[in-house]
């Protein structure tokens, strides 16, 4: 079933990592900015594991040029600046932060109005990704909640709906080629992470999955 959006004005991506946000939703957030919608996309961690061992990107470089990786793939999918919002929590590290601090993301959350968010899925096998998801189980009066899959978890859901890329495909790679750290750029760190040419075509398949959350 294909995703319909003819009614959103304002929607909010919510993404864990800089680069989550082009992977999931891309296609989406095109959509609705071509249709005139607000778009906010908040980012949750800042970025800064990808790359442990890096001598050339330490953790402070890396997360500052992550960071403007994401202002640079935003501005892409037609999201300024200003409607980025980068909260900058450990990479790898929501599931031991205080209750205090999960109380601040949760209600930074909140302050977002919108008809539609976009989060990722509960299931999905990155803990920073349930963990974001976590975060975003309260409505906060938003109208509709929809899931996106970046790394398959072992829940079994199944995506709903779908929304083919189009037109949109190129403009999807071109974003993605805009976290360029997490495509190789970075070369002295064996162990660091790398989307593979394989994993790459995934993320560009022809359509988006999403699925649609109580």
């Amino acid at each position: 079933m294909i995703l319909p959006l003819g009614r959103v004005r304002r929607a909010l991506i919510v993404a864990p990592h800089p680069d989550d946000e082009t992977i999931g939703c891309a296609a989406l957030i095109l959509r609705l900015r071509r249709r005139g919608a607000r778009v906010d996309i908040v980012i949750v961690t800042d970025g800064g594991a990808s790359h442990r061992n890096s001598a050339t990107f330490p953790r402070a470089r890396l997360v500052a040029t992550r960071a403007a990786e994401a202002r640079r793939a935003a501005m892409l999918l037609g999201v300024s600046a200003a409607r980025l919002h980068l909260l900058a929590l450990p990479d790898g590290g929501l599931d031991t932060l205080a209750r205090a601090a999960r109380f601040r993301l949760v209600r930074r959350l909140a302050q977002f109005r919108a008809d539609l968010v976009a989060m990722p899925l509960p299931d999905d096998a990155h803990p920073d990704h349930r963990d974001t998801a976590a975060a975003c189980h309260r409505r906060h009066g938003w109208t509709r909640r929809i899931g996106y899959g970046v790394w398959p978890g072992r829940g079994g859901g199944r995506a709903t709906h779908r929304l083919p890329l189009g037109e949109d495909r190129q403009r999807k790679a071109t974003a993605l080629a805009a976290h360029a750290t997490q495509l190789g750029r970075i070369t002295d760190d064996p162990a660091g992470f790398v989307i593979d040419a394989a994993t790459r075509r995934r993320f560009l398949s022809p359509h988006e999955s999403y699925r649609v959350l109580p």
